[in-house]
């Protein structure tokens, strides 16, 4: 199960970042995750939103270069450690993991991490095998 995450390049110029979120949240599109990469030129910011289709067109209809990429959202224990059996199993299954960062969101005592792998059918078939199940994107407030 995955959740669409908007990635857009940027140029390294200040206040971009304040342009996009500004431009979100005037159209109510509220965010659910946001990181942050960069090199020397550019960086690349990740969204995860509750509205990803809306939040797309916004985002193209303001000249923002975008794209939609398939994530996999997975709750943890929020106590320490609770992270590593998920990331042993990555280890074991000889998955690659591209980049991973975490959800706003915290519910229950869990927390909730985004991974980017290398092989997502392959995670999620080891997830549920070990019992632990994706998080839709229902289940985190977003839209199809």
């Amino acid at each position: 199960m995955t959740i669409h995450q908007i990635s857009v390049f940027l140029e390294n110029r200040a206040g971009q970042l304040a342009e996009i979120t500004r431009t979100l949240a005037d159209e109510s599109i509220d965010l659910r995750a946001i990181s942050i990469a960069e090199t020397a030129d550019y960086g690349v910011l990740r969204l995860i939103v509750d509205q990803p289709q809306k939040a797309t067109s916004i985002l193209l209809s303001h000249g923002f270069i975008l794209s939609m990429t398939p994530v996999t959202v997975v709750a943890v224990p929020d106590a320490p450690g609770g992270l590593a059996p998920v990331l042993r199993l990555v280890a074991d299954g000889g998955i690659d993991i591209e980049y991973m960062y975490s959800l706003f969101t915290h519910s229950e005592g869990r927390a909730y991490m985004v991974f980017r792998v290398s092989d997502d059918e392959k995670f999620t078939s080891l997830l549920h095998q070990s019992g632990i199940d994706p998080v839709s994107g229902e289940a985190l407030g977003i839209q199809g």
